[in-house]
């Protein structure tokens, strides 16, 4: 076992219990790769981006066989910092396909709302909702004949870490997601997913498991996206807190329990 105490306080949802416990046990054996590798999972969930990298860098100098996952998780790292930038308005996010208007106006709404001008960003997005295109297909085999991400900063576009890089990606671009059952502590922070594309191309990507600022919460069980919770910072607007929650005609969804998605507008060879 890696270190029993901090699992238990880990299972009870005791996650600053687990990390002082961890670096406690990191300190005792430093050389240890599994610890380390441990450690900077907590400190994911916490969201301390630095010393969550400083510690997967030292994963890789331990044990070369951590190398490919220090690579995509130090592009995931560097993505969250300008994730949380776009969230603040400060910057826009990679749109993946062809730039449309829709969702322009939707990076625009999520820019003033940051600002707390929620009227005009309602006013946005509920143009850019009418605009975008309907997407049906199935979740988990079952139909459905409209899909949406639950926050309303969000809605017909998903968030996902592809070739290093953060984008926001149109439902309507997407064939296929297929989703792994989360089997690790960072899959809790960012879910691997395979996606087929419209177009017949394919990636492998990271799915934010948590709405932006989960990582903040004082309730540990909403950055270990166990729950979710909804804030309504102006009327109309919705924004997660802990697991991401996907809705369609059937109802809610959330993230982790997701194992796949096909979407009707694509022809899959």
């Amino acid at each position: 076992m890696i270190s029993s105490a901090a699992e238990i306080s880990l299972k009870d949802g005791r996650l600053d219990d687990a990390l002082a416990q961890l670096q406690d046990q990191v300190r005792k054996s430093p050389d240890v790769a599994k610890h380390r590798v441990f450690l900077f999972q907590l400190l994911a969930l916490n969201g301390q981006w630095d010393r969550a990298l400083n510690q997967l860098n030292v994963c890789g100098n331990l044990d070369n066989a951590n190398l490919a996952m220090v690579q995509t998780y130090r592009e995931a790292i560097r993505c969250e910092l300008l994730r949380e930038k776009v969230f603040k308005g400060e910057t826009s996010p990679l749109v993946f396909g062809e730039p449309e208007q829709w969702i322009a106006l939707l990076i625009e709404a999520c820019k003033l709302s940051a600002q707390s001008s929620f009227t005009q960003a309602g006013e946005l997005r509920d143009q850019a909702f009418e605009q975008a295109p309907t997407s049906s297909g199935s979740f988990n085999g079952e139909a459905f004949e409209w899909i949406a991400d639950s926050d309303s900063r969000l809605g017909p576009v998903t968030e996902a870490i592809v070739n290093g890089r953060y984008y926001w990606i149109p439902f309507n671009r997407i064939a296929k997601i297929e989703i792994e059952a989360p089997a690790d502590l960072r899959d809790l922070v960012w879910l691997p997913a395979q996606f087929t594309w419209t177009n017949g191309g394919a990636a492998f990507g990271l799915i934010p498991s948590r709405y932006p600022d989960s990582e903040n919460a004082e309730d540990a069980a909403l950055r270990l996206a166990r729950k979710t919770e909804w804030r309504e910072p102006g009327a109309g607007h919705y924004f997660g807190l802990g697991q991401r929650i996907l809705i369609t005609d059937n109802g809610e969804h959330a993230l982790l329990d997701t194992r796949e998605l096909i979407f009707n507008s694509a022809t899959l060879e």
